[in-house]
Parts: structure tokens; sequence; C-alpha cells
């Protein structure tokens, strides 16, 4: 098939979906697209990438790429002027994004690179902007729903294109073995792989969703679109051979589905899930994934086998051995947010990222920050997990993407910013949570019938031993 034949082809059918979700998204306004836009910035390649602006570099970035995300933050806050929102309310539900977004500010006065590394909070607090952007639609659960449905259907097919027949942009090769490796949309093999998991487990969620009549508003049209995605994103995920494939995407997946199983079977025994239970398995997973570079892996030796690595996780450990050290050097605060990846650190390490998402958060941020992470975490855990008394679909897919990106930061990174696609939406869920939770039980309340409204009983509806 011609590439031009396969891009128009792909297109219609994108756009297809998306007027199938339009139907679905009533209460969802245009302004949506501002997040949803930006979210799309930061899961694929820069647009230096795409349109082969020079003037790149690993500290200020691109210029057009700084013009653009301006950009959106300037339309962000424009919407949230138009827009009533109640800061005290929002501060206090969000206490500890709060405290990490002043602390991720704080540091930067002992930054190496004090001037790049406040541009580069200034893209966190893009991100929050973004969220809140998404709080304030007048139906936040609609809203946060159609921002997924949209990334999914726009993101997905549009790697296969890449891949399939514009090779030189969706497909590079390993620099040492020259192997073949899918990068589709992402800007590497590993974003690929964090863009499927994020996609496989919200298919799932809402065709289960759509199988058990919860979701009355879908035809069969789009499921069978959902479904071919489903299998679309299953087989990015695979990539061109075992060794090219994302084995902490996989982990992480299966992990979030088991999860997912687990919630389902526990609502049809009507059995409760704890929220210290949820908490609990939160922290051992996370006590694994800091322990684990400072082990050199071994708490986690026995399961690479199970995925097709060896011993050394790929190469990580030998990163590891070299990136520890420079956490030991500043232990409590860290190097500063933003201030640990410049040219010449890139340069000595021979990467740009721990792939440990607990260990980058020590190196920037320190033993300080990685506890207030990981508060903002738990507290977002335990709100999900009481929110399933109101509305267990939208609690349970809470649930399943915190398990998911615990277990994914064992080996791979996305704690240290919000700016990471999958960090990105464990914030606009959070944010978005309280509102949802209100709302749903709301709902709940109008729905039953107070005493002073029920019609009194004639004698012949009264149960026999009450005549």
């Amino acid at each position: 098939m011609p590439s031009e034949l396969a891009l128009l082809l792909c297109t219609l059918f994108v756009f297809c979906l998306l007027r199938y979700d339009r139907r679905q998204s009533t209460k969802v306004s245009g302004a949506v697209w501002v997040p949803i836009i930006w979210v799309f910035s930061i899961a694929t390649k820069p647009l230096a990438n795409w349109f082969g602006v020079g003037g790149e570099d690993v500290e200020a970035g691109s210029p057009l790429d700084r013009i653009f995300v301006s950009g959106l933050l300037c339309f962000g806050l424009l919407i949230l002027t138009r827009r009533k929102l109640n800061w005290r309310a929002v501060i206090k539900e969000n206490t500890w994004l709060i405290w990490l977004i002043a602390y991720m500010l704080i540091s930067i006065l002992w930054s190496d690179i004090p001037f790049i590394s406040l541009k580069r909070w200034v893209r966190e607090l893009t991100a929050v902007i973004m969220a809140l952007v998404v709080l304030t639609e007048p139906a936040p659960r609609q809203a946060m729903e159609s921002f997924l449905r949209r990334t999914v259907y726009i993101l997905v097919p549009f790697s296969i294109l890449l891949i399939k027949y514009f090779p030189q942009y969706g497909v590079e090769y390993n620099r040492w073995s020259g192997e073949v490796m899918w990068i589709g949309v992402t800007l590497q093999k590993n974003g690929l792989g964090r863009l499927c998991l994020i996609s496989a487990v919200f298919l799932v969620w809402t065709l289960t969703k759509r199988w058990k009549a919860r979701d009355i508003h879908a035809n069969k049209f789009q499921t069978a679109g959902e479904v071919i995605l489903l299998i679309l994103t299953l087989w990015l995920l695979k990539g061109p051979s075992e060794w090219a494939a994302s084995a902490s995407g996989f982990v992480a997946l299966v992990i979030g589905l088991a999860a997912f199983a687990g919630l389902l079977w526990l609502k049809k025994h009507r059995l409760y899930l704890h929220p210290s239970l949820l908490i609990g398995i939160t922290i051992i997973i996370m006590a694994v994934g800091i322990i684990t570079p400072f082990s050199q892996g071994s708490a986690v030796a026995d399961f690479t086998s199970l995925v097709g690595r060896d011993a050394t996780l790929t190469g990580r450990t030998d990163i590891w051995v070299g990136l520890v050290p420079l956490a030991e050097r500043n232990p409590i605060l860290g190097c500063g947010f933003g201030g640990i990846w410049t040219s010449r650190t890139e340069a000595e390490a021979m990467v740009n990222e721990a792939h440990n998402g607990y260990l980058e958060v020590l190196l920037q941020l320190g033993l300080v920050g990685l506890v207030i992470t990981s508060m903002f975490l738990l507290s977002f855990g335990r709100s999900a997990a009481r929110a399933l008394t109101h509305d267990y679909d939208w609690a349970s897919l809470c649930i399943c993407y915190l398990l998911v990106a615990v277990v994914h930061n064992i080996g791979e990174s996305s704690f240290d910013s919000f700016t990471r696609q999958l960090m990105a939406i464990l914030l606009f869920l959070a944010v978005t949570l309280p509102a949802v939770t209100r709302r749903a039980h709301t709902k709940s309340l109008m729905a039953q019938p107070t005493a002073s409204f029920r019609r009194p009983l004639r004698l012949s509806e009264l149960p026999q031993y009450e005549r």
C-alpha cells in the first residue's frame, strides 16, 4: 500500500473514532483540547525532531518547543481566568501536590543550573494548569474519559502508521547492536512502551465497562474500533523482537490488569477494599523500587528471567553503579530539580535517565523529595480506595494506574516529572478525583427517595406480619 494512501486511511479511521467520542462527550467543551495537545507534546517527539529545526541542546531544549509550551500555558491560564475555580478547595484537596511543586521550586536554589532548572519547573507548573483545566470542565469525569480516549485514538494508530509506512520517523536502531526498535510517535522504545501501557489499561477498562452494560452511549462500531486498537496496542508492546520489547511495560501491564480483575472479583462478591490494604501494597512495591538500584537489581533478580531479561536488566545495573554514588553525595536534598541531567552528566554516564523512577527522584530532590512524592502517590491511592463506595468503575481505573506506575518505575523513570506521560496521567486523575467523587455521591443521594416524599403504603401492600 502506498504511504500516502495509508496516511489517508489512518486519518479517516482516527476521525471516525473522534466523532464517536464527541457523541459520548456531550458535556465536554472544546477547551479540553488544550490539555490533550499538551499531553501530545510530552508523549511524542519534540517539535524540533518533527520539523528538523536546529538549536536543541540538553539543558535548554528546543526554542520551538519552548514557544509552543509557553503558548499552551497562556491558553490554560486564560481558560482558568474565565472559569470559577475554588482555589481554597483545590489547595485543601491537593496538599501534597502543592508541597511537591513548592519543594521543586525551592530546590532550584542549590541547582548547578538554576536558570535552566527554573524553566524546567515552569513546565511542571504547566502540567498542573492543564490538570486544572480538566477539573473546571462541567463534567470532570466525562472530560477525563474523553481526554484519555482521544489520546489513545490518535497516538496508537499514528504510531502504527509511522512504523509501517514512515520508518524514518517510527523506527530506530540500537547504537551498539543495530537491532531494530519501534518508537512510533514517541522519542524512544521505552516511550512507546509507556504509551502502550497507558492505552492498554484504559481500553481494557472501557471495554469491560461496556461489556457489563455500564456504557450506554457507545455503539458497536466504536466498540469494534476499540477492540482493534487494543490488539494493535498489544502488538506494539510486543515489539519487533523479544529484546526490542518493553519488559517494564509488559510487567506493569500484567500487574495493572491483575489488579483490575481483583477489583472486579471484590465487587462481584460484595467485598470491601480497605484503603490501608491498598496503601500497604503500594508501600511494599515502592520499597522494592527504592532498594533495587542500591542492591544492583538483586531485589528483582528472580523475576528477570520470566520476562526474558538477563541479570543486568538490559544494562540497567551498570547505569545504577554510576548513578548511585551521585545520589549519595546529596542524599537529603538532592542536586536540585532539573539539575542532574546536564550535557556533562550525560556524556559521563552515557544515558539521560536513571531507568528507575525512585533513584531519579533521589538524584534531583533527595530523600525529602522522595518522601513528598511518595506521600502524593499514597494520598491519591487512599482517595481512590475511598471513592470505591461512590464510583467503583472510576476508582478502579485510578487504582490500576497507581499500581501500574509504582511497578513501572522500578525499571523506568516517570516519577521525577509531571512532564512524563504516566506521571501526568496520575496528576490529572489525582486533581479531578475529589470532584468526580463528590458528583457521584451527590447523584446517588438524589437517586434515593427521602422519607418525606415516599407514597404511603396501602393495607394490601403491607407484608402479612405488618397487617
